[in-house]
């Protein structure tokens, strides 16, 4: 998930938890079969694990143009492999995606939404090889495979795959049919995935199906699931200040004396970027920029209750901070969070950036940005009004690169995708926690918007962490009692059919 553009379920969990104790227990009652799917999980364990780590071994970046198509080509095989009759790989302006069926000849139908690419990485920064797929020991937690995707997302895809091997192994009939698509430019911000969503017939075989949810690895170290109903949306774009676009200035990097008498690219886009937010960055000043409606009063009483029960200290740790913005209280700050807007810098590059000084006055700097949105704003209205307000401050000349990105979701709580994983949650012994939507971002909204309109989120057992980071990892052998290993990770996918099915 970015659990990947994501913020993760574990750090929602300890930051915004809320117990559904008010809901009604949904009792879930093991189906006879369950024992002997489970029976053939714990047989194909070594087979399923070594598929996870065949998967890291390839991997699939889109910022680098790596491994394409073999990223779709493979992800279209692993999915015959477990069982879809129907599979293709479908181009895209971009890099292609995978559509794949499989009926079971059940009265219902589950979406699915797979990613394929991961994102980039630096061997030198990680402590054993990133596409070796190494099993390492994790005091506290257990045996861990270590490598780039391992958590986000090809982890809890591959226990999703490894669910429909033992279904087919045991001669269980799945009791949900599935359709699916895996798409190869999530890291890059999902930009052409319409174009695989709504395409005629992957649109039609959606249509028929109760929602979508995106395999993910939802526990905590302490025992904590949460579910979310939705994710923000999120623009990604660079701002590109060059000489050469504005008239003015160096069309090359010139000896930095000559600042005396030659405008600075560098310092037009610095002027340019100061004038999208407030003094102390935390307030979107963009003419006309879209508002953010006001959070729901059941999203705000989620939010109240949830805030004794989690350790502001403990996440200030986590996030190595030692305030929030206007240090504002906890619960204040878990709305803000959930209910604003964003503009943030990822990044800001010109001229020399290597060790000592270099003293030149660079011809091009480059921010790289991006905008999140809550539900009820959507992304072509903040494209345009970001170039409308540079335009109209003069800095039309500034170049506005959008590199991907997409609009909010959101789903109800009463949705049958949302309450069958509460009631596996509850089934397994777990209080599930809920929260209005994450502070990250996924592209559902190709589910969630017209024409599908569907439910939409995220689900699964197990544990990893380090999702677009060094010594990412996914759990395969737990040794903590409220974490699940690959297996059962992989069982909460069988649960979860069974479920939806009733």
């Amino acid at each position: 998930m970015k659990p990947h553009r994501l913020i993760s379920g574990r750090a929602l969990a300890l930051a915004c938890a809320l117990s559904l104790a008010t809901l009604a227990p949904a009792a879930f009652a093991a189906d006879p079969d369950l024992a002997a799917v489970k029976a053939q999980v714990a047989a194909q364990h070594d087979a399923n694990v070594q598929r996870l780590k065949d998967w890291i071994a390839l991997p699939s970046i889109a910022a680098e143009n790596r491994n394409y198509p073999q990223g779709a080509d493979y992800m279209a095989q692993l999915l015959r492999d477990a069982g879809f009759q129907h599979t293709e790989v479908m181009a895209t302006a971009g890099k292609p995606g995978v559509f794949a069926t499989l009926d079971a000849g059940a009265k219902k139908t589950l979406g699915v939404y797979f990613m394929y690419d991961v994102k980039q990485y630096d061997a030198s920064e990680w402590s054993s090889p990133p596409l070796e797929g190494r099993i390492v020991d994790k005091p506290g937690i257990g045996k861990v495979m270590m490598g780039r995707g391992a958590v986000n997302q090809k982890g809890p895809e591959a226990a999703f795959l490894a669910a429909l091997h033992a279904m087919k192994a045991s001669g269980r009939k799945l009791p949900v049919n599935l359709v699916l698509i895996a798409e190869g430019e999530e890291e890059i911000g999902s930009p052409h995935i319409a174009q695989i969503v709504r395409a005629p017939k992957v649109q039609a075989a959606f249509a028929k199906s109760v929602g979508v949810f995106m395999p993910s690895a939802m526990q905590d170290l302490d025992g904590v699931v949460t579910v979310t109903l939705g994710a923000k949306g999120i623009v990604e774009l660079e701002l590109v200040a060059s000489g050469e676009k504005w008239g003015r200035g160096p069309s090359k990097d010139v000896h930095s004396s000559l600042k005396a008498m030659v405008d600075s690219p560098a310092w037009r886009l610095v002027k340019a970027l100061g004038t999208l937010v407030s003094d102390d960055g935390n307030t979107i000043t963009i003419d006309n920029y879209p508002k953010a409606p006001p959070l729901s009063p059941e999203f705000k009483a989620m939010i109240d209750a949830a805030s004794p029960a989690s350790s502001e200290a403990m996440m200030k740790n986590a996030y190595g901070v030692q305030h929030w913005i206007d240090d504002l209280p906890y619960a204040q700050a878990q709305e803000r969070l959930t209910s604003q807007p964003t503009v943030n810098i990822e990044g800001l590059v010109g001229g020399y950036t290597g060790a000592g000084g270099k003293t030149v006055l660079p011809h091009r700097a480059v921010a790289k940005l991006d905008l999140r949105l809550v539900p009820g704003m959507h992304f072509d209205d903040a494209v345009a009004a970001l170039k409308a307000h540079l335009a109209k401050r003069g800095y039309g000349d500034i170049e506005v690169n959008v590199t991907g990105g997409y609009n909010p979701t959101q789903s109800r709580a009463d949705a049958p995708l949302i309450q069958a994983q509460l009631a596996v949650l509850r089934a397994r012994g777990i209080t599930p926690l809920l929260w209005p939507r994450s502070a990250g971002s996924y592209p559902g909204f190709v589910f969630t918007d017209p024409p599908l309109s569907l439910a939409s989120g995220h689900y699964g057992m197990g544990y990893g962490t380090g999702a677009h980071a060094p010594d990412e990892f996914f759990v395969i052998e737990s040794s903590n009692k409220n974490l699940d290993g690959f297996d059962g990770a992989a069982m909460s996918y069988v649960e979860y059919f069974y479920e939806l099915a009733k």
